[in-house]
């Protein structure tokens, strides 16, 4: 507990072990706070704020650390705010089909909670098992169901938040319409812990589908998995799911933990369906038909046990790239679905013509692809030319009209890109909110943009 004059109390702490547990993400980047604060609640949260602000403290609002961008590394000298205890589950109003919970309740917990009210909350980052509901708002997380479902901003209802003022805030609304005011939960959602610290978030579920098919598609041809993305779709098929695996990608799961995965393919399809019973059977048999045609072998997974497996598979590559012993740049562009084709042989060549290796996977249904270039931790020039890949990938990228981040947003580790995408008017619009919200500039500073 603290003794800290303004937050007495409150649980913080200063201890060595605690400041370097708290000061990185799974971006790998590093860099310790001055303290570590664990609120219990939104009261203990405006106190923290208000004692940040008189005197100028950065502020990192914190989840569970699984962000990619940096987004949660503390500049030095700042407050880490850490909200894994706050992390209950208020209320299920299964009438309404929503549910009101806490920032550091973990996404996979809200799903079991769920489950017996015959309910799920559809974004389902491939990280669900440890990263938190206030993690994902705050970066608009996304998941492989993102393409027949939508991400985290449209499940969102409503906010109560903290401003760097320490002043609570009340967004949204209770019911599924209501257009009252500008929108400022949607504003809050994604922006990274720049505007408010996020304390209650009220959500939209919906019913479990009453059937699930799981088929996986084998291509001997990198483009042709990419084509069979966009002729499911002129099929007038929404799949649940629909996530890309290429070769590389193939072969390292294997390495790292076989699950029976086609080594030799050049690329696999994971797709996912659901519905009614009669009308999955349908649409597994008309996305059958496209890819055969696309000259792919078709598997379907027979029970539970067989569709688990292969989603073993899905969530195994993280750790198979780390198992690489290089440094992995992971990047998470999205480009139109039908230029994914395109896209996915650009990578494929420049991987070959640079000699490092590029390894992509991701949501293949709405043209996201986790691209992770590969950089020798040993040889200063190989990582060099690694990290020079980058501009040119993001400009290929916008010249196919997408755009540099998915669902891992901008943190630190894109602030230097944001303006090949972004105008200099926007940017400077952008600006002129995160003033309003924060005038002392306080709250996650550094992130998305630089710090002038």
């Amino acid at each position: 507990m603290s003794g800290i004059e303004g937050i007495e109390g409150i649980r913080v702490s200063e201890a060595p072990e605690d400041l370097v547990v708290y000061g990185y993400d799974a971006s790998g980047l590093e860099q310790s706070p001055a303290l570590v604060a664990w609120p219990e609640s939104t009261e203990e949260v405006s106190r923290l704020l208000k004692y940040a602000s008189k005197r100028g403290m950065p502020v990192v609002p914190r989840g569970a650390g699984t962000g990619m961008t940096a987004g949660s590394v503390p500049l030095k000298g700042a407050l880490a705010l850490s909200f894994e205890r706050m992390d209950r589950i208020i209320e299920i109003d299964a009438d309404n089909l929503t549910v009101l919970v806490e920032p550091g309740v973990i996404n996979a917990h809200l799903q079991a909670a769920l489950a017996p009210h015959g309910l799920f909350y559809p974004p389902d980052p491939a990280s669900l098992k440890t990263c938190t509901i206030g993690g994902n708002v705050a970066e608009n997380a996304g998941g492989p169901s993102a393409l027949k479902y939508g991400v985290t901003r449209d499940y969102v209802m409503g906010l109560e938040a903290v401003l760097a003022s320490g002043e609570v805030i009340t967004t949204g609304v209770k019911t599924h319409k209501g257009v009252v005011g500008y929108d400022l939960t949607r504003l809050l959602v994604g922006s990274e812990g720049t505007l408010a610290a996020i304390t209650k978030v009220r959500l939209k579920t919906l019913p479990v589908p009453e059937h699930v098919a799981t088929l996986l598609a084998v291509f001997k041809e990198l483009e042709a998995a990419g084509k069979a993305v966009a002729e499911i779709t002129r099929a007038k098929v929404i799949p649940r799911t629909l996530e890309i695996m290429d070769k590389k990608c193939i072969e390292l799961i294997e390495g790292y933990k076989p699950v029976g995965l086609p080594v030799g393919a050049e690329a696999v399809l994971l797709i996912e369906l659901d519905g009614h019973r009669q009308a999955v059977e349908d649409e597994a048999e008309r996305v059958t038909g496209v890819c055969v045609k696309l000259g792919a072998e078709v598997r379907r997974a027979a029970d539970a046990a067989e569709r688990e497996r292969l989603w073993e598979a899905r969530r195994a590559i993280s750790p198979a790239l780390h198992n690489m012993n290089m440094h992995k740049i992971n990047e998470d562009v999205v480009v139109p679905r039908d230029r994914l084709p395109e896209m996915l042989v650009y990578l494929a060549g420049l991987s070959e013509s640079s000699g490092v290796p590029i390894v992509n996977f991701g949501h293949a249904g709405d043209g996201n692809i986790h691209v992770n270039i590969m950089a020798s931790k040993e040889d200063p020039g190989h990582a060099r030319r690694a990290e020079g890949l980058l501009g040119e990938m993001f400009a290929k990228v916008l010249a196919l009209g997408g755009t540099i981040s998915g669902e891992h947003g901008v943190g630190l580790t894109k602030v230097d890109y944001i303006g090949m995408e972004v105008g200099a008017r926007e940017l400077d619009l952008m600006r002129g909110i995160k003033e309003i919200f924060d005038p002392r500039g306080i709250m996650n500073p550094g992130k998305v943009f630089s710090i002038k």
